[in-house]
């Protein structure tokens, strides 16, 4: 039966409808990249690289020891830098608020989730770190994207540092600001970034210490140059606190800067805490502007507030304990002194995270077997993670190391480098 909705059409109409029919047709027999044929393209291409990246299950953790595969290795790849994760004060916070609260919040800070335990850590961690207040996030990569979002809109500056955690850099073109980046360190090259739009809002980001090259920003200098710039400072100091300054209050407190100075502080929960999540800490009103507009606080759920109580736990052991610092320097200290004796390719890092330059990516990976066969588990980090020609072992150190550790290490590190091709 014929379509009478076609045939009252006018001749014209008819005609130009099925003209572009029969082109639509041929566009769809045109074949459409495949987007899971493409990325599986892509693991092919880093396998080949030597580069793709494996998940390795760890069955038992033991301080710095850990069981994997049937094997005991000495863990040197963990940023638990004060030895917290397994402490069993901070075990006994969890379960004890587990039993009083159970385990999830079950909503959104904003909506029924936000508990005692939540409000009791804020507090804490604002007064630690010299600031009116503090907001938590459900991770360092969350808190980090909130800010941002929050604080930038299309057409603002944001200028970084060229090796900032990738987070703060997604975060700065999810928020659709023009993103300048500087080279490693250089204080001029950011100024001349910043002159170059005078007239635009400007966020400056800087990680405190670098989570690769385990170096600490000049944030002196950086600070100097956003009061003179009229930008704003943010400091993502993820590896700074706990670790530094007199009471672990962080790279920002112990270089002398203040909330005025660097009014955007972040830092993560899970490094040398030893718990998990993150946190954002300033002024009142940028905490409530957070609390408005930093889209990964409103729309997620609240961790659980009995992790809150044993983050609550580390906080105060990480803020008393002042031996668990000076043990970590002292191992710091050592293994750079023997590092160098034994002429090792020691990056410039004053902190717990040492890495050994060893530019290309299967040297790096070989060393890591080499050490993993001596009972050792250190992690090779090869690019995209860091440049080309610029593959590593990252090693890090733990107040729950010993002595002994450090120098077993090294005898092995000589080893292992001494075994590579020239």
């Amino acid at each position: 039966m014929r379509d009478r909705s076609v045939l009252a059409l006018p001749l014209r109409t008819v005609v130009a409808h099925r003209v572009r029919s029969h082109k639509e047709a041929v566009v769809r027999m045109t074949p459409r990249p495949d987007l899971l044929a493409r990325l599986a393209r892509h693991t092919q291409q880093r396998e080949q690289a030597n580069l793709r990246r494996r998940l390795h299950t760890i069955d038992r953790v033991d301080g710095p020891w850990i069981e994997r595969g049937g094997r005991r290795l000495l863990s040197f790849c963990s940023n638990d830098y004060l030895g917290l994760a397994q402490h069993p004060a901070l075990i006994a916070a969890l379960k004890r608020a587990a039993d009083e609260d159970g385990v999830g919040s079950g909503s959104a800070h904003l909506i029924a989730g936000h508990r005692r335990a939540h409000d009791a850590l804020e507090e804490a961690l604002a007064e630690w770190t010299g600031r009116e207040r503090a907001l938590l996030f459900s991770t360092g990569y969350m808190a980090n994207l909130g800010v941002m979002q929050a604080l930038l809109e299309r057409g603002d500056l944001c200028v970084q540092d060229k090796l900032n955690h990738a987070c703060l850099l997604d975060g700065a073109q999810l928020a659709g600001a023009a993103l300048k980046r500087y080279p490693h360190g250089d204080v001029g090259a950011a100024a001349r970034q910043l002159a170059q739009r005078g007239d635009a809002p400007a966020l400056l980001a800087t990680d405190g210490v670098f989570s690769m090259d385990g170096d600490i920003a000049p944030l002196a200098e950086l600070a100097a140059l956003c009061r003179r710039e009229g930008a704003t400072l943010m400091v993502d100091d993820a590896h700074g606190l706990g670790v530094l300054g007199a009471r672990g209050e962080g790279s920002v407190l112990d270089a002398g800067l203040d909330q005025d100075d660097a009014p955007v502080l972040m830092a993560t929960l899970g490094k040398a805490v030893g718990c998990s999540g993150a946190f954002v800490a300033g002024s009142a009103s940028v905490i409530d502007g957070l609390l408005q507009f930093a889209r990964t606080y409103i729309y997620t759920t609240a961790m659980p507030p009995a992790l809150a109580a044993a983050t609550l736990a580390a906080v105060r052991l990480a803020q008393s304990e002042r031996w668990r610092r000076e043990k970590l320097r002292a191992l710091v200290a050592r293994f750079r002194r023997n590092a160098q004796q034994l002429g090792l390719p020691l990056m410039p890092s004053s902190t717990a995270i040492q890495p050994l330059l060893l530019g290309d990516a299967p040297s790096a990976t070989a060393a890591a077997h080499a050490l993993e066969h001596e009972g050792f588990l250190v992690t090779a980090i090869r690019p995209p993670t860091v440049p080309q020609g610029k593959a590593r072992l990252r090693i890090t150190l733990s107040a729950v190391h010993q002595e002994s550790d450090v120098d077993r290490l090294l005898d092995a590190l000589s080893r292992a480098l001494r075994a590579l091709p020239v």
